[in-house]
């Protein structure tokens, strides 16, 4: 399960980082996205990587405890 919770916050946090570079304008790709230079994307993208932090904590959270 804590691999799991690992996997998914890895994907959610580069997705959101995603988001925020399309929102923003850093990242044009794929050219023709509706998402480019739209602040709300910018908002969104930071959520799902707060999100995906925090599931990347959870899963990694008392990994090496005996």
């Amino acid at each position: 399960m804590k691999t799991l919770l690992t996997i998914l916050g890895v994907l959610a946090l580069l997705m959101g980082l995603l988001w925020m570079g399309q929102g923003t304008g850093l990242i044009r790709w794929p050219a023709e996205s509706f998402m480019i230079d739209t602040s709300v994307w910018t908002l969104w993208g930071g959520l799902l990587a707060l999100c995906g932090a925090a599931l990347i904590w959870l899963g990694r959270r008392g990994r090496n405890a005996p």
